[in-house]
């Protein structure tokens, strides 16, 4: 087979696999199958120490083996002459014998050494040196991976094998990261494809911790369309490609880059400053141009916090189908008012209006909360709409004659000891510039309140001085961002 024909092939025959399995099927093991010009990029992310005698590569997860293909293709390429040693894990039996066939045909075109290993890939080696049954990890000099995108359950063994990096019910796709940190050698590179997700929120943060304890981030790409990064797939989640390398040097520049299409044709690239992108709670922003770096530079001027402030948002606490029993369609004698994200329109939460289990009749403590000033929040918004932070402010002074109230766990809520704090806080989150660094935050149009409590904002007392601006004016982005563009230059 010549030079360059690899690929075609190893994609010809992957391609044919991917049609022979049922899509279902694939999509319960979180098999979705990389594209060819996919595969290139990675591949060409890597730097390359023509010095050394021999590369080991990793492609855990290996599927069809196209991933390491495009690689040791563009080693070959590239012109390196040293020995070339492929360590595939796959213990998917329908796929081993196309992975076999595609590293066969690199071993005769390209001269590698190979080994495909039918085993978990985080249950069958170590990933925390203190455990003296198993052998100490092997290390690689490169790692490429599109891991699988599946949750599993907590007590899962995988889970179990890594609990330094686990919190709840994780995701194979972050496990298989870790273990290639784990396993790559000191100043080497990993480059991976995997959803966004990871980036913020508490869900993913031992693993960020991990990430930084061992790693900087030197390249990220993003997609433009979720649809067209994997062949004939239809992937929810939004996805970006990554390169890490084992250093605790950080680069001055991260690496951006970003396509509409999976076929790279459209791809811009700039830099951005390494500290712009890691925040220091270890959040990462995915930066699409100048204008949003500089939204982070304004935000992220802010030492304050939702939570320092003590204006911690929550979450509503009512879930209505568990709670049917104590919902009221009407005002009936000790009932209380129960708030949805209906309620919040045009920056106001208007009460009642006409739906059905508008009241809440009950005694239990843990239905009930104090009747006060709120900020409420949407905690839901369609991928299509305008705002991502969609608020509405609630006076107690509208509903006086109610001791309680109650939310439903559709919105997100900021209790105020006073309407100037509510008012504050509409300006802070009403405004243009944290709707914005929001969005370059979370990816997702679910607002998730450890995010927004981590989010650098003025001080109360700053704060309270914007909202008495706004009381007696429009509700409008517009006067939002007016006011908020004194505080925050």
């Amino acid at each position: 087979m010549s030079q360059h024909e690899a690929l075609n092939t190893a994609y010809n025959v992957t391609a044919s696999f991917v049609e022979s399995i049922p899509k279902k099927e694939r999509k319960k093991y979180g098999q979705f199958f990389t594209s060819r010009k996919t595969a290139e990029f990675m591949a060409s992310l890597f730097s390359i120490d023509f010095t050394k005698p021999e590369l080991k590569l990793l492609d855990a997860g290996a599927g069809t083996g196209l991933l390491a293909t495009a690689l040791v293709e563009r080693l070959r390429s590239s012109g390196y002459k040293g020995e070339i040693i492929v360590v595939c894990f796959e213990n998917d039996v329908k796929v081993l014998p196309t992975l076999a066939e595609n590293l066969e045909n690199l071993k005769n075109t390209y001269g590698i050494k190979y080994e495909i290993r039918i085993d978990n890939y985080l249950t069958s080696q170590n990933f925390v040196s203190t455990d003296l049954y198993k052998k100490e990890a092997e290390k690689y000099d490169m790692i490429i991976g599109n891991p699988p995108y599946l949750k599993i359950a907590k007590d899962a063994p995988e889970a179990k094998a890594m609990p330094e990096v686990c919190y709840g019910a994780p995701n194979l796709y972050f496990l298989f990261w870790a273990m290639g940190i784990n396993n790559l050698k000191n100043d080497e590179e990993l480059v991976y494809i995997i959803p966004r997700s990871w980036t913020s929120g508490a869900y993913f943060e031992r693993f960020r911790k991990y990430l930084f304890r061992h790693c900087v981030i030197t390249n990220i790409h993003i997609f433009g369309s979720r649809d067209k990064v994997f062949d004939g797939e239809s992937v929810l989640q939004e996805t970006m490609i990554i390169k890490v390398k084992k250093t605790r040097t950080k680069p001055q520049y991260v690496e951006m880059s970003s396509s509409e299409t999976s076929d790279f044709a459209d791809m811009k690239f700039y830099r951005v400053n390494y500290n712009t992108i890691i925040a220091p709670n270890q959040f990462v922003f995915l930066v699409t141009s100048q204008e949003e770096a500089d939204i982070l530079s304004r935000v992220n001027s802010q030492t304050n916090t939702l939570e320092s402030d003590d204006l911690k948002m929550r979450t509503g606490i009512i879930v209505d189908f568990r709670t049917r029993e104590v919902l009221r369609d009407n005002d009936v004698d000790g009932s209380y008012p129960l708030f949805y994200s209906q309620h919040i329109k045009n920056g106001r939460v208007s009460w009642p209006v006409g739906r059905e289990a508008e009241y809440i009749l009950t005694d239990r403590a843990g239905y009930l909360q104090e009747n006060t000033d709120y900020l409420f929040v949407k905690r839901f918004t369609s991928k299509e709409e305008k705002r991502r932070l969609q608020c509405g402010i609630y006076l107690k002074a509208e509903h006086s004659q109610y001791k309680y109230i109650s939310t439903q766990n559709k919105i997100n809520y900021i209790k105020c000891d006073n309407p100037e704090l509510a008012y504050g806080l509409f300006v802070i989150l009403n405004s243009t510039l944290y709707d914005s660094y929001y969005r370059i935050l979370n990816g997702s149009t679910q607002v998730n309140s450890t995010e927004i409590n981590l989010m650098p904002v003025p001080s109360k007392e700053a704060i309270r001085q914007m909202g008495r601006e706004l009381i007696g004016m429009e509700l409008t982005e517009q006067n939002c961002n007016n006011i908020i563009d004194k505080w925050i230059r």
